[in-house]
């Protein structure tokens, strides 16, 4: 028995026996004296005795219970407000505990492990009696230890209502564990925190300006270094408008060529369109920044416009013209990806529309009959056929190859963009300001980023002018990023951490659970 039990310290066991699927153990304490709990003196006298049940850890999946006799003691300390006192075996009973502290540590792992329903499951198959309730319970009473200085943080956002309610998790990035959890994610509070843990030196953060603003109160010393993942994140989004503001480069020359279009209309018809479309975006944002100008609200703008409020509100926010034209030219079609297949059967004489969409719906199309129509009306009253069209790269590969590290690039992607670059000088410009911040950012030659948005501000396309005026806003903590070691790829990964727990936890728990499971799961 002692060694399946090797905690019973303290005490002799008096005998063991089997009452159903239960194992009960009889012991009683082996000392003679007890100690008081208030005035910590001696005392040998003894008042009474009563049992003690306590639940312990099981032994081959069957629950066991100790049975222990326990003595009440007089306390002979005359100026002790207690006249008895229970005694207490150390590392075996707790005042008002009914389980061990074994068994105690056992659950507060299962409820950290696995939470509620899961865990009173799992513990159910160990031979521990214990409730959902009981687990979370033991959770919350895990006490925090205290969060010492702590001279690299890393803090970033996560979501504890996705779109509505966000938190803050720090990060010590030292040892790469969590060391709090923030209720917000507004200044204020980070500021707040950073003022009550002084120590600080360094913090890696993401680019979000509310983080910047409580740094710069809370810690004024600290250096504040912007995470490298997320400054190539901003890149690839710029990258990718200038794509998009140049995708007629992205067709193979013998597409220029040819007098009908894939879409069967001609080249000169989507020129039309495209220019109609971007007379139409030039006036509207044009119209909504004057009358925003007069003062005018977004729903009054909308009325006299006769347009709808997110559509204002999305010219109302636009940083220029140019903006709105990249995102109006990067839409596309749920019928793009299945226009080859149309091609092939119109030209193969299947010329009925609903036929062809029943096909296309069966590979995973999921538009209307009238988009399939539209498509084919004006090949139908032409009585032209469809050409083949050739094979190019969409704007997504394009930008892929663009910022893509050049080892890691095919033999056929290479080729690809090398044509791609011989058609489109922009495009080579880009990829060379592209190459040259890869190279600062990898080499840590934070003190060559000036010259860099230098020549961004003299060659480069407008969405990367913008990326530029971004990181002006944020050029201390930017140039740090790419100058220290430090990132925020711990951070990172603790927030996809509590993303699981959470999906775990059926995104009911509150914070104070979040947060236990989060600071002491391992």
């Amino acid at each position: 028995m002692r060694a399946l039990l090797p905690h019973l310290v303290g005490v002799v066991v008096a005998g063991v026996r089997r009452v159903g699927s239960t194992i009960r153990v009889a012991a009683e304490p082996t000392g003679e004296r007890g100690r008081c709990p208030r005035c910590d003196g001696e005392s040998a006298r003894v008042h009474s005795r009563y049992r003690r049940q306590l639940s312990d850890t099981a032994i081959g999946g069957h629950p066991v219970t100790i049975d222990i006799r326990v003595r009440r003691f007089f306390c002979d300390t005359t100026d002790c407000a207690a006249k008895t006192f229970a005694e207490q075996i150390p590392g075996l009973t707790q005042p008002w505990a009914r389980r061990t502290p074994v068994l105690g540590a056992v659950i507060s792992a299962i409820g950290l492990a696995v939470a509620g329903r899961a865990g009173a499951r799992l513990a159910s198959r160990l031979g521990i009696r214990t409730g959902r309730d009981t687990l979370l319970r033991a959770v919350r009473a895990i006490p925090d230890s205290k969060v010492r200085d702590v001279r690299v943080l890393g803090i970033d956002d996560f979501a504890i209502r996705r779109g509505h309610i966000y938190g803050t998790v720090v990060v010590d990035m030292t040892t790469r564990t969590p060391i709090d959890l923030l209720g917000d994610r507004t200044a204020d509070t980070v500021a707040t925190w950073l003022k009550e843990h002084p120590g600080t030196e360094i913090v890696c953060r993401d680019r979000a300006g509310a983080y910047a603003d409580g740094i710069r109160s809370g810690a004024p010393d600290a250096v504040q270094v912007a995470d490298r993942w997320h400054l190539w994140h901003n890149l690839a989004e710029a990258v990718e408008k200038t794509v998009t503001r140049h995708r007629a480069d992205l067709r193979p020359p013998a597409l220029d060529t040819s007098d009908v279009s894939p879409m069967g209309q001609s080249a000169g018809a989507e020129v039309e369109s495209d220019r109609r479309l971007a007379v139409r975006t030039r006036e509207r944002y044009s119209a909504v920044q004057q009358l925003l100008s007069h003062g005018m609200s977004l729903s009054a703008i909308g009325r006299k416009l006769a347009l709808d409020r997110r559509t204002v509100r999305r010219f109302a926010r636009a940083t220029d013209l140019d903006e709105l034209l990249t995102t109006s030219a990067s839409r596309a079609s749920l019928l793009d990806e299945f226009k080859p297949y149309l091609h092939e059967r119109f030209n193969a004489g299947c010329t009925d529309a609903a036929r062809l969409t029943r096909e296309i719906v069966e590979l995973g199309y999921r538009g209307s009959d009238k988009t399939v129509r539209r498509y084919l009306q004006p090949v139908r009253a032409a009585h032209e056929q469809l050409p083949s069209p050739p094979v190019g790269p969409s704007i997504r590969q394009a930008t892929g190859w663009l910022t893509r590290h050049p080892a890691r690039l095919t033999d056929d992607d290479r080729s690809q963009l090398d044509a791609l670059l011989d058609r489109s000088p922009a495009l080579v410009t880009t990829h060379r300001l592209v190459h040259d911040f890869a190279e600062i950012m990898t080499e840590r030659r934070g003190s060559d980023l000036a010259a860099w948005m230098t020549a961004v501000d003299a060659d480069g396309e407008p969405a990367l002018r913008s990326f530029v005026r971004g990181l002006r806003r944020d050029l201390d903590a930017v140039t740090a990023g790419l100058t220290l070691p430090h990132s925020s790829g711990p951070v990172e990964g603790h927030v996809n951490r509590i993303k699981m727990l959470k999906r775990q936890m059926y995104g009911r728990a509150n914070l104070d659970l979040l947060r236990k499971r989060v600071l002491h799961a391992r």
